[in-house]
């Protein structure tokens, strides 16, 4: 890394990776790289710059991408999973493509187009922790999200994580399904319209 060139700055990291990649690639490999492209094409890439991600790198199965935003990260990696769990309805269980996410937000160390730093090491081990189709985050994502996306979470306890030298409070993500999601966009909405609502009685109230 040239120290000369690397900077530092808060970023919101997605790691992601294939559930069972070496035994779907022994089971096909053609047709397991072809739909992992396709996914790329149709879904991954799309979604990811649509929520203004950044991928800075890819392997054959998972891929690390950097946010500006934990809000970017975090819709981004639900409508990927509700998504994929659409594609997977038909798709026999031995040979489905399913991922796990991890979402870190922290210092990042920047060279060049890469990154590096705990915050990106802290990504990585979540997604290991992540059960197929699932989402795991840190406690400072969960805190940063909680009162603001209407997203629901379920504590997994304090954690070791491999080459992390602290203990982490981690997450699973409660995906909502398209009901629930209607259901939460509602509660948004409603909350957003109560609050106008407030602010227009005020303002009568001061000014008559």
């Amino acid at each position: 890394m040239n120290s000369v060139s690397a900077e530092r700055r808060t970023a919101a990291i997605l790691a992601a990776d294939v559930v069972g990649y070496s035994r779907l690639m022994g089971l096909d490999e053609e047709g397991t790289l072809s739909k992992l492209q396709a996914i790329r094409r149709e879904l991954g890439d799309p979604k990811i710059a649509e929520y203004r991600g950044r991928i800075v790198k890819t392997t054959g199965d998972g891929l690390l991408v950097e946010f500006p935003s934990v809000d970017d990260a975090i819709r981004c990696a639900i409508e990927l999973q509700q998504e994929m769990a659409d594609r997977n309805a038909e798709v026999p269980s031995d040979r489905r493509i399913d991922f796990r996410i991890g979402i870190n937000v922290g210092d990042v160390v920047i060279d060049g187009d890469d990154i590096y730093g705990d915050g990106v090491n802290i990504a990585a081990r979540l997604e290991a922790l992540a059960e197929p189709g699932g989402i795991s985050v840190t406690r400072v994502v969960r805190d940063q999200l909680h009162d603001k996306l209407n997203i629901d979470f379920e504590d997994m306890g304090s954690q070791m994580l491999k080459n992390i030298s602290r203990p982490l409070q981690i997450y699973r993500v409660l995906i909502p399904n398209e009901e629930e999601e209607a259901d939460l966009l509602m509660r948004s909405i409603n909350a957003k319209l109560d609050s106008a609502h407030q602010l227009a009685n005020r303002l009568l109230a001061k000014f008559g």
